[in-house]
């Protein structure tokens, strides 16, 4: 998360501060130990850097300095006082520090099944990202303090485990690569639309994702998933500078200004999603990616393909099992076979048990199909109920503004209904009026237009 006008040996602490860490701790053998030393080495280089200049080899250099504050620390208790010959005996020399890129073991470490998702994102953030505990705690809207002991038992958590700093075995290869894109895939998320607080988008988080996520790409550059998830970030990122309005308020997909879309982010995210799907099978990340991409490349809403992002949710709500992917299945549905399908979607998510009943989700899509339906009282109370359970202001001001805007047009039309009747002359008093029949009623009519999800 760079600030404008930082020092360029900024950019460059962030790009090897994983690379220093993985070092230090593959040599060492304590990651919690090796991390708080590379933290003050790269401290060191902050300050030193910009005044004395760039050493020539500066990867070596935050080893070089790590390693001395570890060997520091190792003297200094007395109780590991007899590990220090060995710790010194496994000086890194600093001609052969960028001969191994331990990065995506630290990856896998950071991200090891043994930590909670929130411990995951803390401590990738910190030892991958490169980014401080306040800078961490800002992002996600939670005290330094807190983020510290979130960061702290993460350590200790790995500690305690006995996890080895080294490459999962090739049988293991597979589950550790689909956390490490989870962990990502959170962060990009948590950025791209935040749970809380008064900004709809963090971009610094959305920006860490995509770097560390291409980062991982060159790691892995043959593995479809994690450049599916590249293609799914860039294509949907592209879109960031259209989904507010000028108050920062939320702009639905349907009502973007397209000319705002980033097109070089989406020629990219496509270029990626091709090659991916290029490789044979087809992943979750790689599905989201290609209805990410169908969106974006019709020209209006109205050129957009709903069938074939239905028969893509479709494919994925089977892949994934995820009762969201479902609810977005549910509007595409809508989108092609009217709002009634949609609805009736709905009904067998919103069920005890089910993770989405109460999600102000639910409701919100289920107000917004009630709408395309023409049932407007029951759009207003669901738009209100989604307004009271979400805890992201801009989307509960979104929200509560669609309520209002449907309440108004409802009074509109009523008075209009009123003023209509009393300016029809009553029926002679011999001629008295007619009781519908059962099928006479109006019914609920389709709104043929699409607002898009």
């Amino acid at each position: 998360m760079a600030e404008v006008g930082e020092h360029p040996s900024e950019g460059l602490l962030r790009e090897l501060a994983p690379q220093a860490l993985a070092v230090v701790a593959r040599r060492s053998g304590d990651f919690a130990a090796a991390e708080d030393a590379v933290q003050e080495a790269l401290l060191a280089a902050s300050l030193r850097w910009p005044t004395e200049g760039q050493p020539d080899h500066p990867l070596a250099w935050l080893v070089r300095v790590a390693r001395r504050r570890l060997v520091d620390e190792v003297r200094s208790d007395a109780a590991r006082r007899q590990r220090e010959e060995t710790a010194a005996a496994r000086e890194v020399p600093g001609a052969d520090v960028a001969d191994r890129d331990d990065t995506l073991a630290l990856l896998f470490l950071c991200c090891h099944p043994s930590l909670t998702p929130a411990s995951a994102i803390a401590l990738t953030l910190r030892a991958v990202g490169g980014l401080t505990t306040v800078e961490i705690a800002s992002a996600f809207l939670v005290p330094e303090a807190t983020m510290a002991q979130r960061i702290s038992r993460a350590k200790a958590r790995i500690r305690s485990s006995g996890v080895a700093f080294a490459m999962p075995a090739e049988g293991e290869r597979g589950e550790a690569v689909a956390a490490v894109l989870r962990v990502l895939y959170l962060v990009f998320s948590e950025g791209y639309t935040s749970t809380a607080g008064p900004e709809l988008q963090r971009v610094e988080l959305a920006a860490e994702a995509i770097r560390l996520t291409r980062m991982l790409r060159r790691l892995l550059p043959d593995d479809p998933e994690v450049g599916g998830l590249l293609a799914l970030m860039l294509l949907t990122d592209a879109r960031r500078h259209a989904r507010t309005g000028p108050a920062g308020e939320l702009v639905p997909l349907g009502e973007q200004d397209r000319g705002l879309w980033d097109s070089g982010l989406i020629a990219e995210g496509v270029e990626l999603l091709t090659e991916s799907l290029s490789r044979g099978a087809v992943g979750e990340y790689q599905l989201q990616a290609a209805i990410a991409a169908v969106h974006d490349e019709a020209a209006t809403t109205e050129d957009t393909d709903w069938p074939q992002i239905l028969a893509l949710y479709s494919l994925l709500e089977r892949t994934s099992g995820s009762p969201m992917v479902s609810l977005n299945r549910a509007v595409a549905a809508a989108m092609v076979h009217g709002p009634a399908t949609g609805l009736s979607i709905l009904d067998g998510l919103d069920i005890p048990g089910s993770p989405l009943a109460g999600h102000y989700r639910l409701d919100a899509v289920r107000g917004h199909l009630h709408e395309m339906a023409g049932d407007t009282d029951a759009a207003v109370r669901d738009f209100q109920v989604a307004a009271r359970r979400t805890t992201s202001l801009p989307e509960q001001h979104y929200l509560q503004t669609q309520a209002a805007r449907l309440a108004h047009a409802g009074k509109a039309e009523a008075a209009g209904r009123t003023r209509a009747a009393d300016a029809t002359p009553p029926a002679p008093p011999s001629k008295p009026e007619a009781e519908p029949g059962p099928g006479t009623r109006e019914g609920a009519g389709t709104d043929g237009g699409s607002t898009g999800s």
